[in-house]
């Protein structure tokens, strides 16, 4: 209790002092919010008039996080089915415990609230002991984990401007405070999407249903020459993506690069050997040489192969759910401390999540730590813990407590 305590009164000193409402926020008036409180109870179906008002809401209820509408209605305040749905932006979650990762059995874990059965890595839907479906995760912010969810989110800005026509000044995107991204698309021509269509952009982003031959990559029937019909490099869309992609990985690719597809040796060994002359027909003729133990189905393998890297890791349900709730940029996330904040698409590559997220930049906190991973966090690296007394800078203190590592023994100003 005294460490949920020092929490909201460190969560309150933020929203009173520090918290700003996005300039990208738009039309607070036709939007629904919704709190999760440190009471463990959730408040929806809010509504505000202007930035004011949510500002102080947020200083008088303190909440553990906070959440808006991807919607606009008429009536934001009343039950779903009479708030008269307008339109709905559109948003994407690109959330790292969708992406598995090698570092996941090292940080993440895992326990069934039935019968106590642990696990760590991967969650599974039930539990392997009992069958239950009432799974408490453990998961971590790690480096390793929100770069990989970077890497996905990379991927889907790129389709969304080359492929469906965005303006960068039309697309936000967001660090969670957690280990997601959020990718907000504000553009009058989607507001009127159903959860059908949004469904086929959520197909399209994810590569499903891509069928490598109707993207162009086809046996030759005429017999004139021993070729594939491939995908063309100069096309747009899904098949210019594939057909550069695969023909750099081409270019560069090693051995152990080709054996993680599942390849033969001897077929490995052939491509290799025939690079140089698989590319330049590929170059100047659209067409991929059928040499010597690679014909049509190990082509078909490597290229559907390559395709499924190609595609964008999203969180379909958030997608298509034109209700969904979202949550608020330069608020406080419950499970870190760490606040959601915006930056520029230009500048993805080097955006630092553990500098540019820290809401907390002054003060100190003696804890007791139960355990805890080495981790990285405004500027300095700390850990690993184990039942150990520490005193550490408010923003890692604040850190640790929420993800249930450490308990409060003193506080600093």
């Amino acid at each position: 209790m005294r460490s949920s305590a020092f929490i909201q009164n460190r969560f309150h000193d933020y929203y009173s002092r520090d918290f700003s409402l996005s300039e990208t926020f738009t039309s607070i008036e036709k939007r629904e919010f919704g709190f999760a409180l440190f009471e463990d109870r959730m408040l929806r179906h809010k509504n505000f008039r202007n930035n004011e008002e949510l500002t102080a809401f947020l200083c008088d209820y303190v909440p553990r996080d906070a959440y808006f509408s991807c919607a606009y209605y008429e009536n934001p305040e009343a039950e779903m089915n009479a708030k008269g749905w307008i339109g709905a932006d559109l948003i994407f979650d690109i959330d790292a415990d969708h992406i598995p990762t090698l570092c996941d059995r090292v940080h993440d874990d895992w326990i069934c609230k039935r019968c106590n059965f642990t696990g760590k890595g991967v969650i599974p839907q039930t539990c392997p002991a009992c069958g239950s479906e009432k799974i408490e995760v453990h998961t971590w912010p790690c480096e390793l984990c929100i770069d990989s969810a970077k890497e996905e989110v990379i991927k889907l800005l790129e389709m969304l401007v080359s492929d469906f026509g965005f303006s960068e000044k039309e697309i936000h995107v967001f660090f969670s405070g957690h280990r997601c991204y959020h990718v907000h698309a504000e553009n009058k021509a989607i507001r009127a999407l159903d959860s059908v269509a949004r469904k086929e952009i959520v197909d399209y982003v994810c590569g499903l249903g891509l069928d490598v031959v109707f993207q162009g990559l086809r046996e030759n029937k005429s017999g004139a020459l021993n070729v594939l019909k491939s995908l063309r490099l100069d096309d747009s869309g899904w098949r210019g993506r594939i057909a550069k992609g695969l023909y750099d990985f081409i270019s560069s690719a090693k051995q152990e690069d080709y054996q993680n597809m599942g390849l033969k040796k001897n077929v490995i060994e052939s491509i290799m050997k025939n690079k140089d002359t698989i590319l330049r027909s590929w170059r100047e003729r659209a067409s991929i040489l059928v040499i010597r133990r690679v014909g049509f189905k190990n082509w078909k393998k490597i290229a559907e192969y390559f395709a499924r890297s190609q595609s964008a890791n999203v969180d379909t349900v958030v997608t298509t759910d034109i209700h969904r709730l979202i949550r608020l940029a330069g608020t406080l996330h419950g499970k870190t401390g760490l606040k959601k904040v915006e930056f520029p698409t230009s500048k993805i590559e080097e955006f630092d999540p553990f500098k540019s997220a820290v809401a907390f930049k002054n003060g100190s906190a003696t804890l007791f730590v139960h355990s805890a991973p080495e981790f990285r966090l405004g500027g300095e690296t700390f850990g690993p813990y184990k039942n150990q007394t520490m005193e550490l800078p408010l923003a890692a203190a604040i850190l640790l407590i929420c993800k249930n590592k450490a308990e409060v023994i003193e506080y600093n100003v």
